[in-house]
């Protein structure tokens, strides 16, 4: 079974599942209730993961008005196992929309949101703790010296960042460095065939730092299983992308076409497109987790499957085609195309010139 597969998070020691189980639709309230599941039914996707060699469990304070931690909590009480679980929440959402401090990244608000999440969870340390959206106003100053003096404090054992720009992410780890403050190792991001815009500049700084990539929404909110389809009255099908949840969200013509390979790739291998698509994320570059919700045991037992085999090359080839976003300036300029175009002196770049010989100092 591929989730009894451990893999390091970022530059850490931390060893995680590369499906991480997302629990936004424990609990029945707040945001994210039409979807909901309560702690019973909860309880049978949970068991199975965890028996199945899962050990990387998502949640936020936000998720179901602080339900999810709850019945989260319970549920890691129930199997005994809380030190062999890598449990991750995040904060940045009001949890109190009549208190100025209630939300964003401040120090006040950190200290408390982690304090909160704790009593939930019935726990006395998160694994990995998450600043949940960049919101625009707190110094990244502040934020990392109440990363360290939580994680001095033993309420949390390692930090991230979730949904922040590539520079903000590049920003925060070189001052954790620079000034020896505990070192951001995961950074989670919405990643899938269908939405790959990480990949100019989030990608490549995860792997430069040092940043360990968990991909949310893997199967673009369950646009990438095939169950919806493109009508003259926009997206149909039944799901959450037709419900509250997708209004306003637009498909391109890409991203249909993207769809009839998908199709095919899946019909060549007999597994299930949504099988292709989070077996693809999984094993991109730099991506160390992919973040998988379920409805019910079967739908993650399908997840799960995702992983029991290998996309051929010349597939995957097929996949990364057409799901390719096109880049734009300044990233055109770094393609290996305009690369060798601007810079070709009729050598290879990175050629020595003939004769070339190292210089060598003599200490003598």
């Amino acid at each position: 079974m591929a989730l009894d597969q451990y893999y390091l998070l970022g530059r850490s020691g931390l060893r995680v599942s590369r499906l991480s189980l997302g629990t936004m639709n424990f609990g029945t309230d707040g945001f994210h209730a039409p979807y909901g599941k309560t702690e019973d039914e909860a309880r049978p996707i949970f068991r199975r993961y965890v028996e199945a060699g899962g050990n990387f469990l998502d949640t936020a304070d936000f998720y179901t008005a602080g339900a999810s931690e709850t019945i989260l909590g319970k549920l890691i009480a129930e199997t005994g196992q809380r030190e062999r679980l890598v449990l991750t929440s995040k904060f940045t959402n009001s949890v109190d929309h009549g208190d100025p401090n209630a939300g964003g990244n401040g120090r006040k608000h950190m200290i408390r949101a982690a304090e909160a999440s704790l009593r939930r969870l019935r726990t006395d340390y998160l694994d990995l703790f998450l600043l949940h959206t960049w919101d625009r106003i707190t110094p990244v100053e502040e934020v990392l010296r109440t990363f360290d003096d939580l994680t001095k404090a033993g309420k949390i054992r390692y930090a991230g960042l979730s949904d922040v720009p590539a520079w903000y992410a590049a920003r925060a780890q070189t001052l954790a460095e620079a000034h020896s403050l505990v070192p951001m190792v995961s950074l989670q991001l919405p990643y899938s065939l269908a939405e790959r815009t990480i990949e100019a500049e989030h990608v490549p700084a995860g792997q430069t730092l040092g940043l360990g990539i968990t991909a949310w929404s893997p199967l673009a909110g369950g646009f990438l299983t095939g169950k919806y389809r493109n009508s003259d009255q926009g997206l149909a099908g039944e799901g959450r992308l037709t419900g509250p949840g997708g209004v306003g969200l637009e498909w391109t013509e890409r991203q249909w076409e993207l769809l009839k390979t998908l199709e095919n790739v899946a019909d060549k291998l007999g597994v299930s497109m949504a099988q292709v698509a989070l077996n693809w994320v999984a094993t991109q570059p730099g991506i160390a987790s992919a973040i998988v919700g379920a409805s019910s045991t079967k739908q993650l037992d399908s997840s799960m499957a995702a992983l029991d085999f290998e996309l051929p090359a010349g597939l995957r080839a097929e996949l990364d085609t057409a799901g390719a976003v096109p880049p734009g300036k300044p990233y055109v300029m770094f393609t290996p195309e305009y690369q060798s175009w601007i810079i070709s002196t009729g050598t290879k770049v990175g050629d020595k010139p003939a004769g070339y010989r190292p210089a060598v100092r003599n200490w003598t």
